[in-house]
């Protein structure tokens, strides 16, 4: 049996639950935030210290609410995963099974696509959120990490979560887009979104005079947003930030300066 014959009854069956979705989500959170701890607050602390966008480190007690506050949300993962795949037995997604069905350049394609639709959704979302009025209730636990580490990645309450695992539904009625096609977009989605919660700066100096630097966004981007609760929407990409005038006045100056520091 193929990869591809093996994935309709994997993900139908033990896996396409809501605890084998949450499992797979809890894995994929523990292994690269898990990775991020060890490099960055454990083996490479001191040699890391200068690129460290908030010289402070989070207490014991910020990286348990972050795991806690994790926890639940991977478990809302799980139900929102399952109640896609559910819409999918229905015929009601347009997930196709075969991976010869439209080729390799659409299966990379569409990764890319969920890609660009998942920053959209988060940009909007995201602003949405910080509204007076639906901020206390979807998206104040996640600000409680003003100096957040590799672990708040996840760190949400259950209505946030929920929005957030909106994008599974999205991509997946939206786009002919494989599991695994899928399963990449998650990759990089996780990737990403530790890196940005890390705390430390990776990039060189030079990033934001080059035309990379107005696309991608930066670990000092996020934090500052956790830091002032201003400005700084955006998860990936710095364009819809630029072109809603929403980028942090700051922003330019403290990636400057986090990237400048003496070693």
């Amino acid at each position: 049996m193929t990869v591809a014959e093996a994935l309709p009854p994997l993900l139908t069956g033990a896996r396409g639950t809501v605890g084998g979705i949450a499992l797979q989500s809890f894995l994929n959170y523990a292994f690269w935030a898990g990775l991020a701890w060890l490099l960055g607050y454990v083996l490479f602390r001191r040699r890391w210290a200068a690129r460290k966008i908030v010289p402070a480190y989070p207490t014991g007690a910020d990286v348990r609410r972050e795991l806690g506050w994790s926890l639940l949300t991977v478990v809302v993962y799980g139900a929102v995963g399952a109640g896609t795949l559910w819409l999918a037995k229905q015929g009601w997604t347009r997930l196709y099974w075969k991976l010869d069905a439209h080729g390799p350049l659409w299966f990379w394609t569409t990764v890319a696509a969920a890609i660009l639709l998942h920053d959209a959704y988060f940009y909007w979302t995201h602003r949405l959120m910080h509204h007076p009025r639906l901020f206390r209730w979807c998206h104040r636990v996640h600000h409680e990490s003003v100096n957040p580490s590799p672990w708040a990645a996840y760190c949400f309450s259950p209505l946030e979560a929920a929005v957030q695992a909106g994008i599974f539904p999205v991509v997946a009625c939206l786009l002919p887009i494989h599991p695994l096609a899928f399963a990449a977009f998650m990759v990089w989605q996780i990737v990403f979104n530790v890196v940005g919660h890390a705390g430390y700066e990776f990039y060189p100096p030079w990033l934001l005079d080059s035309w990379l630097g107005r696309f991608l966004n930066t670990p000092t981007n996020h934090i500052q947003h956790h830091e002032s609760f201003r400005g700084n929407f955006s998860l990936y990409f710095n364009y819809w930030d630029r072109l809603m005038g929403t980028n942090h006045p700051e922003y330019e100056a403290r990636f400057r300066a986090v990237t400048t520091r003496p070693h």
